[in-house]
């Protein structure tokens, strides 16, 4: 059987080392340099002919940079003769750019999923895309996988009788009652309007969170003000407590601190699909994705199902 051969970007090379770690081999070198053009070279430090070769790189801040980054690892790899060509990508920021909601913009997450396969990309793993029809925006296969499984043995250790998981929108509702199966407790959704990237307004709660620990759960977190204004709403609806999860904490512009500063939020349970910030609250928790995504490898390695991942939907 081919050799794997894992190699890291720049942007989260701590995930990539408890990955290999996870799977026993070593974390391949690269090398990236900038010329004074600005322009960015990256030389693969292992070899990679007949390989099966994983490039491991999570596209957050700077973006652009960790793209480029990106694109230029996969074409380097298919040049150095590499058998097969895996994008192991956590967090893919493009997903958000799913569809055409406004004249003459472009459908980024589309364009960058092409990008990728041109550049030589046989494969995508992919972990909690922000719509599902992005999986469709690529013509090479993707396994997507999801951290609910995560997310839900850390809160199985709490007493889960009064608990309700509220989606902040009806959009992520499903996988929101996919996760409160997971716990056996019953499920609410949130009715946003959203009217600019940092101003939604949440008019209702559609289910019964009075007097109830609440679980808010959501495919990611940047800004924070679908959730800030999900809290308000709770609040006033009589939660009892409140708990906020999401797979992606990106936690942008602050917004890790306004979470935290609330009062009846008793903890921010993230995963570490990007790199963990700094925790002024001390409320935040982070667990590791790196046991799954590993799995995920030495599955597509052995040419073994990735959804048999998660056939099993254990109960609280």
């Amino acid at each position: 059987m081919r050799e794997i051969a894992v190699f890291a970007g720049s942007s989260h090379p701590e995930l990539a080392a408890e990955l290999c770690a996870q799977l026993g081999v070593p974390l391949q070198p690269v090398r990236v340099t900038r010329f004074a053009n600005d322009c960015l070279e990256v030389q693969l430090q292992a070899n990679c002919r007949e390989r099966d070769v994983y490039l491991v790189q999570s596209l957050v801040t700077p973006v652009q940079e960790n793209l480029v980054e990106l694109l230029l690892m996969i074409d380097a790899a298919r040049g150095a003769s590499a058998a097969r060509i895996t994008v192991v990508m956590p967090h893919y920021a493009y997903a958000r750019s799913d569809k055409k909601d406004a004249p003459r913009i472009s459908i980024g997450g589309r364009l960058v999923a092409d990008l990728m396969v041109a550049a030589g990309a046989s494969r995508v793993l992919a972990m909690t895309l922000h719509s599902p029809q992005v999986h469709g925006f690529f013509s090479v296969p993707v396994d997507h996988l999801h951290a609910l499984r995560e997310l839900a043995d850390h809160f199985r250790a709490l007493d889960l009788s009064r608990t309700t998981v509220v989606s902040p929108d009806l959009g992520n509702a499903k996988e929101a009652a996919a996760f409160a199966r997971r716990l056996g407790v019953p499920v609410a959704a949130g009715a946003k309007q959203r009217y600019a990237d940092d101003r939604v307004q949440i008019n209702a709660i559609i289910g019964d969170v009075a007097d109830r620990d609440v679980i808010v759960l959501d495919d990611e977190i940047a800004k924070g003000s679908t959730v800030l204004e999900l809290i308000d709403r709770l609040r006033d609806a009589g939660a009892r407590s409140i708990r906020v999860a999401c797979t992606h904490g990106l936690f942008a512009a602050g917004a890790l601190e306004r979470i935290g500063a609330q009062p009846d939020v008793l903890e921010i349970v993230c995963t570490n699909t990007v790199p963990a910030p700094v925790d002024p609250s001390g409320k935040l928790t982070v667990l590791s994705v790196a046991p799954a995504l590993a799995q995920a490898v030495q599955r597509i390695h052995d040419g073994e199902s990735v959804s048999a991942l998660f056939d099993t939907l254990p109960t609280a």
